[in-house]
């Protein structure tokens, strides 16, 4: 009886461990987990995957996704040994921690050390759950073990990697890593290390900015204690204790604000977003644009473009060197994307067309004289004339007169159609295009330039830049100019390269400064790379004394030294390039003479320059009338209503004394036959 009686009793006390475990597997599976998807900053990278831009969560706060295999073994090792030397053993609760700290407590009566596991930890943060009391404890306790049934050890340990409290609002070992030290945590230094691993047990006392003394004590703990376990030698230890701590935080990089604003609104969901920009490049171009502002006045602006020409990958964009600042230089708006008039800079694209249209060639000679096309007159920027000059030299002088005779052939229509397949959508104030769009009278972006230069760099075939890498290629547009006009317009405005710049390669570029000095520019290409240069303010206010030449094409030179220490060669002329002089030119192409050209005046025949026609003219009793002359041979044959007034005259200018009142038809005849004429009113 007594061995049925022990037996059952047995019995009994297995059933109850049994139903009491059955009770508490239960309890642990049917636990209500927290979210455990946490909001992270949304992160931006570049080319090489180098952090550009991080963005704050809610409440301001800077938290990171961060992965085991994101930090230094080291970090996870002093953790592991600091923290919870059996994580890799237990379920989620440390039975013999529990035991030390109980027996510790009741020893010295007050608490000496705690049992909290990591995942106990990571409970705690999840739920944001205090530790003062029981029913906290045993809530952690509870959640700890439903984790550890739910989630691996390294899942876990991910978790307390992100959310982890390292002071203020830094949240997780990413972001502390960077806001302590510059730099991710895939590399540390063992005091880097140790000190990451004590701020989370006090974030707030001993944050290294509030009480370096404090932040340092605790480092040192877990580099003793690094050093018991074996973690570290004595030699690292005693380093490790001698090195300083960070007495203040280090901004996070917030690189192409205005770019990556725009990739994050373009793509809300993405938590990473991987750019073509260079964060060395970017960072070197933002410090230049920075710099240059320094000796500009308050209002003045400077954007920066660099992309590979070869792939259209953007390599940089400086929309504004004073984002996110108050001032009265409106750094919010980026400068890469607004439309402004780009002065002389779309004139290397007439002069292509013409090229193409079979209209000039460079070495064709054009008159560079005053001209005027109904009520309108273009003026060059100096306001001289050049006459008789080779068309490769107008555009080196970026003269206007000689480019809107042949926008005058080519059409606006067609100009600006020519614009579109190299994938430009300029803005045209007035509706229809005018010959003014030649100087630039439309509007365009420093983007959309860029990308135009890109084309010409690329032998006339059309390319869209783009931030995302290699994704440029799949978007090309169809070829806007032929590749021998494209090397025609690259090889003029190459030799514009600066002598002392020409040691390092020649760059083809072109500066344009709109009308009223309202933005200056500087854009050009080598071999590999196009980038592009605007200056100005942007609320569109003039800024006296800017020019594309002087302010921005110095501006261009140094952005491509801090891009390369040598530019690509230029590429040689295609097989179609047709490199002669002038004198072995086909005729037609030996002076530019337009479509009307049969029609019209010879260049240099007589013009009545007074009395223009249709004017009124008051003359005093007795009186005569004097006609002024331009152009032509000499001698001169004045006739007034087909009556010849005076023959022989080698001056240019006549007075006539027997002009009679009312309308006259004034004529004059020159040595070689060449004639004018005008009608005028005299009262």
């Amino acid at each position: 009886m007594k061995r049925v009686a022990c037996i059952a009793g047995l019995l009994g006390i297995v059933v109850a461990m049994v139903v009491g475990w059955t009770r508490f597997d239960r309890w642990i599976d049917t636990t209500e987990l927290p979210p455990l998807a946490t909001e992270t900053s949304v992160e931006m990278r570049d080319r090489n995957g180098d952090l550009l831009r991080v963005y704050t969560v809610d409440e301001g706060r800077w938290r990171m996704a961060t992965g085991v295999a994101q930090v230094d073994p080291l970090y996870s090792d002093m953790l592991i040994a600091f923290e919870d030397k059996r994580y890799f053993s237990h379920s989620g609760v440390d039975p013999w921690a529990m035991v030390r700290a109980t027996g510790q407590a009741l020893w010295h009566g007050r608490v000496v050390s705690g049992a909290s596991t990591l995942t106990m930890q990571v409970a705690r943060l999840l739920e944001d759950s205090g530790t003062g009391s029981w029913a906290g404890k045993l809530r952690q306790i509870r959640l700890a073990l439903a984790l550890e049934r739910k989630l691996s050890k390294h899942e876990i340990l991910d978790l307390y990697l992100t959310l982890a409290p390292f002071g203020g609002n830094l949240e997780g070992v990413r972001a502390a890593s960077l806001s302590w030290f510059g730099k991710e945590p895939r590399r540390l230094a063992p005091d880097e290390a140790a000190l990451l691993v004590a701020l989370p047990q006090s974030p707030e006392t001993r944050r290294p900015d509030r009480d370096w003394r404090a932040a340092r004590a605790g480092r040192d703990r877990v580099l003793a204690r690094a050093h018991d376990a074996g973690v570290i030698p004595g030699e690292s230890l005693e380093s490790a204790r001698a090195a300083p701590v960070p007495r203040q935080r280090q901004p996070f990089p917030a690189l192409a604000p205005h770019m990556t604003d725009r990739v994050r609104a373009a793509s809300p969901l993405s938590m990473r977003h991987y750019l073509s920009l260079d964060r060395h490049l970017q960072e070197a171009l933002e410090r230049l644009a920075t710099a240059r502002l320094s000796d500009l006045s308050r209002h003045v602006s400077v954007a920066i473009m660099v992309a590979d020409h070869s792939s259209g990958e953007i390599l940089a964009s400086v929309g504004s060197a004073s984002y996110g600042k108050t001032s009265s230089r409106q750094g919010f708006v980026d400068m890469t994307r607004a439309a402004r008039s780009p002065g002389s800079t779309l004139k290397p694209l007439v002069y292509a067309m013409a090229f193409d249209l079979g209209l000039a060639h460079p070495e064709t000679v054009i008159e560079d004289r005053p001209v005027a096309f109904g009520s309108y007159a273009p003026r060059n920027f100096d306001g001289r004339f050049r006459g008789e000059i080779r068309v490769s030299e107008a555009l080196r002088l970026s003269l206007n007169i000689p480019v809107v005779l042949l926008m005058n052939e080519i059409g606006p229509a067609r100009f600006m159609s020519g614009l579109k397949r190299a994938g430009i959508g300029p803005t045209v104030t007035g509706g229809k295009p005018g010959l003014a769009v030649a100087l630039g009278g439309l509007g365009i972006s420093l983007h959309e330039l860029v990308q135009l230069f890109a084309g010409l760099a690329r032998g006339g075939e059309a390319i869209e830049l783009s931030w995302k890498p290699d994704e440029s290629l799949a978007h090309e547009r169809p070829r806007f100019i032929s590749r021998a006009a494209a090397w025609h317009v690259g090889d003029i405005l190459s030799q514009l390269t600066p002598s002392e710049a020409k040691a390092n390669g020649r760059l083809a570029f072109k500066t344009g400064t709109s009308y009223g000095h309202r933005d200056a520019w500087a854009v050009g290409y080598d071999g590999r790379h196009v980038a592009g240069v605007w200056i100005g303010r942007p609320d569109g206010t003039p800024v006296p004394g800017a020019f594309g030449g002087d302010l921005a094409a110095p501006l261009l030179l140094e952005v491509f030294q801090r891009l390369k220490p040598k530019l690509d060669p230029l590429p040689p002329p295609p097989p179609e390039a047709l490199i002669l002089g002038n004198s072995d030119l086909p005729a037609p192409l030996q002076r530019f003479r337009g479509r009307q050209a049969v029609f019209s005046a010879e260049a240099d025949a007589p013009v009545l320059a007074f009395p223009p026609d249709g004017v009124r003219v008051a003359l005093e009793e007795g009186m005569p009338l004097v006609v002024k002359l331009r152009d032509g041979v000499p001698p001169f044959a004045v006739l007034a209503d087909g009556a010849p007034q005076v023959t022989g005259h080698y001056q240019r200018e006549i007075a006539l004394e027997h002009v009679g009142k009312g309308f006259v038809t004034l004529s004059v005849i020159d040595a070689r036959g060449r004639s004018a004429r005008a009608v005028v009113e005299v009262d």
